[in-house]
Order: structure tokens, then sequence, then C-alpha cells
């Protein structure tokens, strides 16, 4: 007790000592206030970029610690002022561990890799911050490589240290690195999880992040704001309606629901979602607080939607009307078509700004209106890169490369280093115009430029050398490139399919390790230019095997190839996916399926057409041409009525859709009013496809004459194609004279082709002009020019069978021979007369009808009457134009059997129904 007794004397004895000596404690206090005062003081003149002032206060300062130093060398990196950081923390000899840190951070922030890491290797000592550091230098400027070495050779790492490596895998789309790295961290924070959710969102492996999220959930992690976003940037991928539910929901039970930031990106997720649009706006009307974004997107997914009434709406509601408002509106109306009024807006805005500018130079550029673009960026009162990069790029787009490379050239005479996105635009541009040698010297510009490790321009590089078929430039660039993603990849696969070369691009496809929805896209797309419908249906179906998402542009590719070979089933599986995926109300797949129901000859066409929320002007076209093929020509007209109407101009493919429409079904007087409304009402100059098609139209209505006329006052040299035309119609009425004309003139443009030697031998057949035909068939045999086969095609079960004139290798050819015998028999007795007049003179008549009898459109028929069931309707594909013994056959077999049976032949179509044809024997 005596013990404690005298201890608390002694700290009575030593506080009051304390208390006595308390002035110079104070002092300091007060000194040291003062340091931390000045510090924050620099940093607040820092963050307002008032460098000068807060230069002005560090120097004023009586006594500086190194924490001072430190602040204004921060002040000056954050400033982007390194010479000046680099200065002063020469003045105090490096500093400390802290001082190379923040001087290291502030050269790798602007990519100066090389200062960086001679700060790095400069220091004595370093922690693990400055380990950090340097590892995020890599990372930030894309070496990955770099990254991964010095990450691995760091004594200590913390969390932060797998966070940059992850991050760098990640931002360099190498997932299955960074999934790797994953695995084997230590311990894992936050940041780690919304890094990986991150990256694979970002590389659209949608699943994949909801998955990782599912996972941080299990192990009990909670998200924050930044967590949130990054997993609803993947769900808004997913388009999953369930999935983004649940996000909902949890935000809900965690109290971010209400977050702007997340509310905003919950609203984009929904917007996305085509299917949700409803649900969407709901959403958005229930928000406590909106901001500039939140509006703009809202206005921008109704737009999107095909709902610009309602856009329109929203946008009158928002109280700011801000610029990504106004952009957004402006880019919807010009979106669909309504580019007037997107130009009134434009007007009424008081002062546009920049982005309004570009933004209706965009909306121009969209709708093909490029001399109005060029007009209003002339006017411009101020431009921006993102100006001349909307122009240079709108030019490519619209197929004046030359234009776009002239503006480029101008751009660079102003002293203005081209932005990346100027130079990727001409570089497609080049590659329009398969432009080598510019192409060559933008490479060089770009290298001036600093650009040569860019990943957006060497791979815009791989894309234009591959175009012009260069593949040792191609491989010149690809294997220069020190870091090569997902987009790398694609772009090398793409150079190979333009150089032919489909098993080496197929061959790195199979051997990718991170394939996106692009990588799919391009391979698919390859197989189907290359006319291997089959691999690319299968490689569809291996996509969606592996769970990966299919994009628009692959499902336009895959209609395209059902509307080729007539595959109609598939397309309505296709059809089925686009529902599902919530694709089906995009303008552009709606427009492909409506195309494809036409070309396979499926009413479904027409259901599409007035299912559409939003049409342009491909939809009518696609809609008139369709019609067009079918003779349905009375139709066609009433639907560009219904066109003009509805206030969209028409343009040349609209007219050589109407004048093909009145070709089929014989409207001469409609055909010369559309004719001369081209030029007269809209100023559309005709080009050599609508002179072909008034041929076509005054020839097949027998006014033969009057058609080879029309040629010779064309004030444009006719073409194969209108010469053609008229051989055609001198086919249908008999006409040897003008035909052998047409003939010679085809022959000297078209020496190989045999269609043109069968039309003309045929016409001299019909009129028994045997010798004529033996000399034609000389001519034919001395340029070794020989006759396309007749073969015709049809979808039984998913399977296409084809079959060739004179077939023997049909599987149950002898099946198909004895039907068409009896069937034979039956129309002998029923009236029917087999047509031989264009079957060879020197072979007995009996010889003549059984050559007839074996042509491939009958055999077709034959097979579909023998393996479908009692009444089913039959549709063939032909690539020929049907004979005229053919189609009276196919006439009497609809009679007899009561089949509605359709064929699309080289021409247009044929709907046999109970004798007759809707083209009414005009074709």
């Amino acid at each position: 007790m005596s013990r404690y007794l005298l201890l608390c004397r002694h700290l009575t004895a030593a506080a009051a000592a304390a208390a006595t000596a308390s002035p110079l404690p104070a002092r300091r206090a007060h000194r040291a206030f003062e340091k931390g005062a000045h510090s924050d003081h620099i940093q607040e003149l820092a963050r307002l970029g008032r460098l000068r002032e807060a230069r002005e206060v560090f120097d004023a300062m009586p006594r500086r610690s190194i924490f001072d130093w430190n602040t204004m060398i921060s002040a000056y990196c954050n400033n982007e002022m390194l010479e000046d950081a680099r200065s002063l923390a020469d003045a105090i000899s490096g500093g400390n561990v802290r001082t190379s840190t923040i001087l290291l951070s502030g050269y790798a922030r602007l990519g100066r890799v090389l200062d960086a890491r001679r700060v790095f290797d400069g220091m004595l000592k370093r922690n693990t911050v400055a380990w950090n550091a340097m590892v995020s230098c890599y990372v930030r400027n894309g070496d990955v490589i770099m990254a991964r070495r010095l990450f691995d050779s760091m004594p200590r790492r913390d969390v932060a240290s797998w966070n940059s490596m992850l991050t760098g895998y990640c931002h360099s789309r190498q997932m299955v690195d960074a999934w790797r790295l994953f695995e084997h961290m230590p311990e894992r924070d936050l940041v780690s999880w919304t890094v990986m959710i991150s990256g694979y969102a970002r590389t659209e492996q949608h699943r994949k992040a909801w998955d990782i999220f599912c996972m941080m959930h299990r192990e009990g992690v909670s998200p924050d704001q930044s967590n949130f976003a990054s997993v609803l940037l993947a769900v808004t991928g997913l388009r999953d309606l369930a999935v983004l539910e649940g996000v909902r929901s949890l935000a809900l039970k965690t109290g971010f629901e209400s977050d702007l930031v997340i509310g905003t990106s919950m609203l984009n997720a929904y917007t996305r979602d085509a299917g949700a649009l409803d649900i969407a706006t709901k959403f958005f009307e229930g928000m406590p607080e909106r901001n500039e974004y939140t509006w703009s997107t809202m206005i921008a997914a109704l737009s999107h939607g095909g709902r610009i009434d309602a856009a329109i709406a929203v946008y009158e509601r928002d109280p700011v009307k801000s610029i990504p408002s106004q952009t957004a509106l402006l880019t919807g109306l010009a979106r669909c078509g309504r580019i007037t009024d997107a130009r009134i807006l434009f007007e009424q805005i008081p002062d546009p700004g920049v982005v309004s500018w570009n933004a209706m130079i965009t909306g121009y550029m969209q709708n093909g209106m490029v001399d109005e673009a060029k007009e209003l960026f002339d006017r411009m009162p101020l431009r921006n890169t993102i100006s001349w990069a909307g122009m240079i790029s709108g030019y490519a787009q619209n197929g004046r490369s030359e234009e776009a490379l002239d503006l480029l050239q101008a751009l660079h005479r102003k002293g203005i280093l081209p932005s990346l996105s100027s130079l990727t635009s001409s570089f497609f541009a080049c590659a329009n115009i398969g432009a080598l040698e510019t192409g060559r010297q933008l490479h060089s510009l770009a290298v001036k430029a600093g650009y040569q490790f860019n990943s957006y321009v060497c791979n815009a590089l791989v894309t234009m050398y591959g175009k012009c078929r260069n593949l040792e430039y191609v491989r010149q660039v690809f294997n220069g490139m020190k870091v090569k993603d997902t987009v790398s990849w694609n772009s090398f696969i793409s150079a190979l399919v333009h150089s032919d070369m489909m098993e080496d691009a197929r061959h790195i496809f199979d051997n990718m390790l991170s394939r996106d929805v692009v990588s799919w896209t391009t391979i698919i797309s390859a197989y189907a230019q290359a006319e291997r419908g089959n691999e690319a249906v299968e490689l569809f179906r291996t996509m969606l095997h592996e769970h990966e998402l299919p994009n628009s542009q692959i499902l336009t590719i895959l209609l395209s190839v059902c509307a080729s070979v007539g595959a109609s089933k598939l397309g309505q599986q296709i059809h089925t996916v686009a529902i599902k995926h919530g694709m089906y109300s995009e303008l552009i797949v709606s427009n492909a399926l409506m195309s494809m129901y036409f070309k396979c000859g499926s009413a479904d066409s027409h259901k599409v057409f007035y299912s559409m929320e939003e049409r342009d002007i491909f939809t009518w076209n696609t809609f008139i041409t369709g019609c067009a093929q079918h003779g349905l020509g009375r139709q066609a007209i009433n639907m560009y009525k219904h066109m003009e109407s509805a206030g969209v101009l028409p343009n040349g493919v609209t007219f050589v859709g109407l004048l093909n429409a009145c070709s089929h079904a014989g409207l001469v007087d409609e055909g010369w009013q559309f004719f001369k409304s081209m030029s007269r009402d809209y100023g559309l100059t005709p080009l050599l496809e609508h002179y072909a098609c008034m041929v076509d139209l005054l020839g097949r209505t027998g006014d033969v004459q009057g058609a080879e006329n029309f040629i010779y006052d064309m004030p444009i040299e006719p073409d194969a194609v209108i010469w053609s035309a008229l051989l055609g119609a001198c086919k249908i009425h008999k006409n040897a004279e003008i035909g052998r004309r047409a003939a010679e003139k085809l022959f000297a443009t078209e020496p190989s082709n045999a269609g043109n030697y069968v039309m003309l031998s045929n016409i001299y057949s019909s009129l028994g002009m045997w010798v004529e035909v033996a000399e034609v068939r000389r001519i034919m045999k001395q340029q070794g020019v020989t006759k396309e086969p007749g073969c015709s095609w049809m979808q039984i079960r998913n399977k296409v069978h084809s079959f060739i004139t004179g077939d023997k290798q049909h599987e149950q050819i002898k099946d198909i021979e004895s039907t068409l015998q009896d069937l034979y028999t039956l129309l002998r007795t029923t009236g029917y007369v087999p047509d031989t007049e264009f079957v060879l003179h020197d072979i007995d008549e009996e010889q003549k009808q059984s050559s007839l009898l074996y042509h491939s459109e009958k055999l077709a028929v034959a097979y579909g009457l023998l393996v479908t069931p009692k009444g089913m309707p039959i549709q063939i594909m032909k690539n020929l134009r049907i004979c005229g013994d053919c189609h009276t056959f196919i006439k009497f077999v609809s009679h007899v059997t009561k089949r509605h049976i359709d064929i699309r032949d080289g021409n247009r179509f044929h709907h046999f129904r109970n004798g007759s044809c809707s083209c009414g024997d005009f074709w």
C-alpha cells in the first residue's frame, strides 16, 4: 500500500511540473497546427488547379517537413506537372520512400513507363506500396507481361498487389489468367470480387460474371455501390429479367435501390431488355431522385424501342433538358428517320454546344444525308476532335471513303494530330477502297503520333491490311502487338478469312483461350459468305450450347442463310431464339425475319411487318420487293402508297422493287408512271437496274421492239443485265432477230455465261431453226462453255434434299421415278400434253418426253408427294428459271393432288393452287 501511495505522489508531482512547463509544448502544438493547415491549403489549391498559389504558400512556409514537401510534389503530379515535381524531389535529394512512390505514380498516370521505372530502380528502399505502384504502372499501360514479372519478384504482397495484377489481366481481356490468379489469392476483399465481375462483364461473358457475384454472395461478402454497378453491367448483358429482378430485391434489402447511381444502372439494365420497356418506364417513374443520365437513358430507351412520341413526352418533362437529354432525343429522332424533327429540335436549342452540333451531324450521317452533314460541319462555330472524327467516320460508313481521307488530310494540314477515332475510321476507309499505299502512310502517321502499340490502332491495322489481302503486313502488325486481346484475335481471324484461308481461321478460332460474341459472329459470317451454311448453323448451335448469347448480327446472318436455301423451319427456330432473348423487336432482326419469310414463301412475312412498332426505309423496301417476287404487283403498289402516307421518302431500291412488281404483274402503265416519278417527284436519277426493270417490263408484255428502242435511247451505256432482260423477253415471245442482236452483245461482254447461249438456242429451237441451234452449240463447245445443270432442293424434317436434272443418285430414286411415271400417266388422262419444243430435235418424241420427265423440279415434286402426309404443302427452291413444261406439269399436279405447291425459281415465286399459278402464266 505504501508503495502505491508513493507512486501516486510521484505522478501528481510530474503532472504539476508538466503544467508549469506548458508554454513550450503549446507553441509546438501551434506550429504543428500551422504546418497541417498549410498542407491542407496546398492540397485544396491543387485540387482547384491553382498551382501557382499553392507554390507560393509552400515557399512562404518558414519550416517544412518531409510531409509538406510530399504534399507539394503530389500536387504537381496530380496536375500533370511532372517536371516541376521532379525538380522539387531533386531539391531534397529524392526525399523518402513516399516521395518516390508519388513520383512513380505520377509518371504511371501519364503513361511514362520508362520514367516511372527509373524512379523505381533508383529507390534504395522499397515498400509494398512502391511495388504496387510500379505493377499498376505496367497494368495501366497495358504491359501485363512486365507487370506479372514484377509481381512474381515482389518480396511481400498484400491484397492490393493481387488486385493490381488481377486488374491487369481483366483490362487486357485475359480472363483465363485472371481466374487462375483469383483462385490462388490468399485473401480477397470486395475490390477483388468487383474486378472479376467487371472483367467478365466487359468481355461479354455475362453469365460468368453473374456466377462470380453469386459465389461472392454465398461467401457472405456484402456488395457496395461499385460492386452493384459492376454486376448490373453483367445483368444488362444477360438480358434475363428474372436475374435482374433478383438483383433488384437484393438492392432493396441492402438499401441500395434508392441510391442514385445504382438506381440509374438498374434503369439502364431494364432499358436494354426490349421486352421490359414497360417495367423500365414504371421503375423510372418510381425513382425518388433522377439525374441528367437518368432522363437521357429513358429518352434513349424509348427512342430505341420505337416509342419516339413517348420519348418526346419524357423530354418535355425533363426540368433541365440537359445536353445528354437533347443529344438522346436528337439521336432518337434521327435514328427513326425523323431527321426533319431532329433539325427542328436542334434549331430550338438557344446556344447549341459542340455536343449538339456533333449529334446532329451524326444523325445526318446515319440517314445517309452526307451533304447536309457537311453543310452543318462547315457552319460549326467551334469543332472538337469528335466533330472531325464524326465526319470522317460518316464519310467512310456512307461509302465516300476518298472524302474521308481528304478530310483527314485537311485535319493534318491544320497541324492537328488525328484522334484515335479519326485514325481508325481512316483505316476503315482505306480498307473499303483497297487503298493499301494510303493505309501504309497512315500507319506511319500513327507511329509518329505514338499510337503504334495502341490496341485500337493495331486492331484496325490488322483489319485494313486483311481487307487489302496483304497477309504479310497483317502478320507483321499482329506479331508486333505487345498485348493481344480478343478483338485482336477476332481481327486476325477476319484477315485470314479475307485471304480465303478458312481452315487457318477455324484453327485459330478453335484454339482461342477466350471467345466473345464477335468471335462467333466473325466465324459464322465467314462460313455463311463462303456458302457453307450447314457449318454456320452447326457453329451457332455450338455457341448456344456453350451459353454464349447471340447478338442481332448473328441472327441476321443466319436468317440470310435460311433465306438463301429456303430453310423456313430453321428460320422459325431462329425466330424463336430472337423472341427468347428479347431481340425480336430490334429493327435489324425484324427486317431480316420479314425478308427470310418472303424468300421462303411464308405468309409470316406479313405478320412480322404488321407487328413491327418501328419501321425504316429497309422495312418498306423489303415488303415491296417481297410482293414483287411473289407476283403481287397491286399489293406492292398499295404498300408504296402507305409508305408515302407515313412520310417515308422512297429511294432507288424502292423503285427497283416497284418496277419489278409491275413487270411480274404486267402493269405497263403503272411501271411507266413510277419510272418517270423517280426523277420528277423525288430527284432520283435512274440507274442501270431501273432501266433493266423497264426493259423487262416492256419485253415481258410483248413490246420487244419497244424494249430494244428503249435501250438505244438510254442516256447511259447498257450492261449485261439489260441485254439479258431483252433476250429473256425474246425467248418468251419467240423473236429470233432481236434475240440474236441481244445475244451478240452478251457474248461480247459475258463469253463464259452459259445461260445466254442456252437462251438463244431455246429461241431458235422453239422456231424449228435447228441449223442455228447447232451453230450456237458449236460456239459453246469452242468457247469451252458448259450449261449449268438444273438443281432443285427442299427441306423435309430439318434435312435438305437436293435433286439435279436426270439425277440417279438419290437414295429413293426408284420410288421417285415410279411416282413420276404414275403421275405422268394420270395427268395425260386429264389433258396434260408435254411441251417438247425446246428439246433436241434429233431424238424421237418418246425420248423428248422422257428427258422432260426427269427435270429437277419434277423429281422434287414427286419426292414431296412420296414422303409428306396427304394435303401437306410442298415448297421447292430452284437455281434456274422454271421451264414451260414443268410449269404446266406442276399446275396439273396441284389440281389432281389438291396440294399447295410453292416453287422459288431464279426469277420469282410460283404458287400453284388447284391447277393455277400465281404468276398467271406470266414469268
